[in-house]
């Protein structure tokens, strides 16, 4: 009996060893799983700006589903989503709030259909070509013949409107470059109800939004942007849209000026969703301005364009399927 005692301490040792492995684990810490974030309800203590939560995933979910965008879905309660709830709030009027109130919480339930879902994944999805790196410098995109993803686990998350990061909590052990995994996934899809036709789009300059309106003056759209900048700002006023452009070449004037671009020739970036101006751009009666897609959905109003409205390329995409050709497009600074 007296060597039991060593035993049963060298069990418990090994028992915490295993479980600071798996509270280690990407997802399994937060409790972060299907059935977490369908159960989750959003509150003050179960969302969080600094880290990814379940009741923060089921939130930015019914957010994207209803065309309030929070951007690219992380789980955390960041200034997209706090803009996103917003507008949300605007839209059905209720009181506008950073917190979820008891009533902003049922308008977004109306959807029921649960916040995750599988997938299971293609030839298709794996097939490439992947990019080995996306270069930093434009200079060094011109000679790509396609600007892909870098690989599959980026082309499923951008599929989802997910980070990679998310991606990978949801599925611990997963393998994304293999045809016929099964996944778990966030479920951004809209029910296959057709386009509402905008009749006027808002670009917030200040605030870093742009709004979708229809032919009565409601707000059905919503999406974080980045909006110029101090060396190119946005232009003012009232544009039209004049072209829609999907998967678009990117065409570099040397008389732009970009910071950190030398090239002294013209210069063109093949298309792909790594492309500067991402999947689709929505050209503005204004030489050079556009509203455009991006390789990087994280970035989305944390920094600034070259003057352009940058957007995900899931919400450009969005915007460019409720826009045409003659639709005015309003810049403003700092609407409520």
């Amino acid at each position: 009996m007296a060597e039991a005692r060593p035993l049963r301490a060298a069990a418990k040792i090994a028992f915490a060893v295993t479980l600071l492995a798996l509270t280690a684990t990407p997802g399994l810490a937060a409790g972060m799983d299907p059935a977490a974030i369908a159960s989750a309800q959003p509150s003050k203590k179960t969302l969080s700006k600094d880290k990814p939560t379940p009741a923060g995933v089921h939130l930015q979910v019914l957010l994207d589903r209803a065309h309030f965008s929070p951007g690219e879905i992380d789980g955390k309660f960041g200034e997209n989503a706090r803009k996103a709830l917003r507008a949300f709030a605007e839209a059905r009027q209720l009181a506008a709030s950073d917190e979820v109130t008891d009533d902003l919480w049922k308008a977004l339930q109306t959807d029921d259909r649960p916040p995750t879902t599988t997938y299971t994944i293609t030839d298709k999805d794996v097939a490439g070509p992947f990019l080995r790196k996306l270069p930093a410098k434009m200079e060094d995109m011109k000679d790509i013949p396609k600007l892909g993803y870098t690989s599959p686990r980026e082309a499923l998350a951008e599929k989802f409107h997910m980070s990679e990061q998310l991606l990978a909590a949801l599925n611990p052990g997963r393998h994304f470059d293999r045809a016929g995994e099964t996944i778990a996934v966030v479920d951004t899809s809209d029910g296959g109800t057709a386009p509402v036709k905008g009749e006027r789009v808002e670009v917030d300059k200040v605030r870093q939004t742009v709004k979708l309106f229809d032919k009565s003056n409601a707000l059905i759209g919503f999406y974080p942007a980045s909006v110029g900048s101090e060396e190119k700002p946005s232009p003012s006023g009232t544009l039209k849209v004049t072209e829609i452009d999907q998967n678009p070449t990117y065409r570099y004037n040397p008389a732009y000026h970009f910071k950190g671009v030398h090239a002294r020739k013209p210069f063109k970036i093949m298309p792909g969703p790594n492309n500067p101006v991402g999947t689709v751009w929505i050209n503005l009666s204004a030489d050079g301005y556009g509203i455009h897609g991006t390789p990087s959905p994280q970035n989305i109003s944390k920094g600034q364009s070259h003057g352009c409205v940058r957007l995900t390329n899931w919400d450009a995409q969005r915007v460019a399927a409720s826009v045409s050709k003659g639709t005015p497009v309003v810049f403003v600074e700092g609407t409520s």
